[in-house]
């Protein structure tokens, strides 16, 4: 089985996009092995506590290098992403060692699938512009994205409900994510 590893761009305990995570991961029982990478823990990047590399990033790479793919799910914070996903994908985007640049990154070349719930726009600010960052970081980004508007009672009750057609939209994504993890 393929190892996906979810990476929820909000640190909130209620987050709507990790509800929506868990309920792909429910999806994709029995498909493939689902993880989420636990990151709240990580320093801000900063190039002068980059060498010798801190435990925090030694660690989410593992993990990131373990997985056949990652499928982000982000929210957005003013037409982009959150700023603690970009400190993740910042640090990720580094070399292991010093002025390494020719050995790539634990993300170069690593499949992703992007993701979204948030308000009117469905996230579509946050999936375009991280979009391309993930192929300036030289990952190849699955085309299909689902956006999801966050229904108005979640905004008092902290429970994201999906009509029929997006959990359609949801499963055809997972499945398209697992064709795309098996092409060259």
């Amino acid at each position: 089985m393929k190892k996906i590893l979810f990476v929820v761009g909000s640190m909130r305990k209620e987050s709507f996009n990790r509800q929506r995570a868990n309920i792909i991961a429910e999806e994709l029982k029995g498909k493939a092995e689902v993880s989420f990478l636990s990151y709240g823990d990580i320093p801000f990047m900063n190039q002068d506590i980059e060498f010798p590399t801190p435990e925090e990033i030694l660690r989410v790479r593992s993990e990131v290098e373990g997985a056949d793919g990652l499928w982000i799910f982000t929210p957005e914070y003013n037409s982009s992403y959150p700023g603690v996903l970009k400190n993740l994908l910042d640090w990720l985007s580094r070399p292991h060692k010093p002025n390494d640049y020719a050995n790539g990154s634990s993300v170069t070349g690593k499949k992703v699938a992007i993701s979204g719930v948030a308000g009117k726009s469905a996230a579509a600010g946050s999936r375009g512009k991280l979009k391309d960052l993930l192929e300036i970081m030289g990952m190849k980004v699955m085309e299909n994205q689902v956006g999801v508007t966050i229904n108005p009672e979640a905004w008092a009750n902290n429970e994201l409900t999906l009509s029929d057609d997006k959990k359609e939209e949801l499963k055809k994504q997972a499945e398209e994510l697992l064709k795309f993890l098996d092409e060259e």
